[in-house]
């Protein structure tokens, strides 16, 4: 019997709610995962370690399974260096083996690649407020609200976002 070895999918978590009333374990958590404020983003690979970790964080931010799409969308609009300078193919060129954001987009998903393979590009993407708002930020995603696993959904609050 042989079992099939699939790649860790790539998970992006945003965090919705602030800093206010949070217990200091769900805050650390929320550190760990780079996403310190609200309407930050992060990118996380599928692993029992993490889903931990949104588990414990779930009444704070929503996440799934970001598609090629979304996360070309939001490393091109959103990705940063020191300095609040984007990300360009010219620097990716200059300093990684990957020569154009599309390149990066794909070894992102894949797992090939991590934030600290890219020098100096921040750790978590500032994302706006949502065009036409959200539904309910106290309730999950399952029972008509926001918090919480949304799978594939997520992608389209990323575009709303970035």
């Amino acid at each position: 019997m042989s079992q099939k070895q699939e790649k860790p999918e790539l998970l992006a978590v945003i965090r919705l709610r602030g800093k206010v009333n949070v217990h200091f374990k769900v805050q650390e958590t929320l550190d760990m995962l780079n996403i310190r404020r609200s309407n930050y983003m992060t990118l996380v690979p599928n692993t029992p370690s993490f889903l931990g970790m949104l588990k414990k964080a779930k009444d704070c931010v929503t996440w799934g399974e970001i598609n090629k799409k979304a996360l070309e969308h939001v490393l091109m609009k959103r990705g940063e260096l020191p300095g609040k300078t984007k990300i360009t193919n010219k620097y990716l060129k200059d300093h990684t083996p990957y020569t154009t954001i599309k390149a990066l987009s794909k070894a992102f998903l894949a797992c090939e690649v991590d934030f600290k393979d890219v020098p100096e590009m921040k750790r978590f993407f500032r994302l706006h407020p949502a065009r036409k708002g959200y539904k309910k930020v106290k309730r999950g995603f399952a029972e008509g609200g926001e918090l919480g696993y949304r799978g594939s959904a997520i992608n389209e609050l990323i575009i709303r976002m970035a």
